[in-house]
């Protein structure tokens, strides 16, 4: 395989698990009680940074989309990490599993509050599935495209 092929297989794989995450969580956030928040924490983190680089963060709408757009990147880059090498399903399951795990326990330590509904004991368990299905997504993308090229 080539270096071409290989990076294009990370990209593409990473990608679809950044997508299935987002796209689960907005439909979780949208239907279930307590649903886990990232994209609360995550707008926290960015308010904060732009603030500490002297800027004035956005509000509204306009800070969830910048926020939305900077999760799928980032997930997009760390998903990626699963769809190379051997084992795709394992590497992602093991990545989403990690992230959902530092998604659920991190954001207090790191001074960022607690989701809303996190006191509801199902809220961090379904973090963790929810990253976990991204990790999933990005390792069959991968496998998939490994398959076709």
């Amino acid at each position: 395989m080539t270096a071409g092929a290989t990076v294009v297989r990370a990209v593409g794989g990473g990608t679809v698990g950044a997508v299935a995450l987002t796209a689960l969580h907005e439909l979780t956030r949208r239907t279930v009680p307590r649903a886990p928040r990232m994209d609360v924490i995550g707008m926290r983190a960015l308010s904060r940074t732009v603030r500490a680089l002297g800027g004035r963060p956005a509000r509204g709408d306009r800070l969830f989309r910048q926020t939305l757009l900077g999760d799928l990147a980032a997930n997009t880059l760390y998903y990626s990490l699963a769809a190379t090498g051997r084992r795709p399903l394992s590497r992602g399951l093991l990545l989403g599993l990690a992230a959902g795990i530092g998604a659920a326990a991190l954001p207090p330590l790191m001074g960022l509050g607690r989701s809303p509904g996190a006191r509801w004991p199902a809220t961090p368990l379904m973090t963790i599935a929810l990253y976990t299905a991204g990790g999933l997504a990005a390792g069959a993308a991968g496998r998939a495209l490994t398959r076709t090229s």
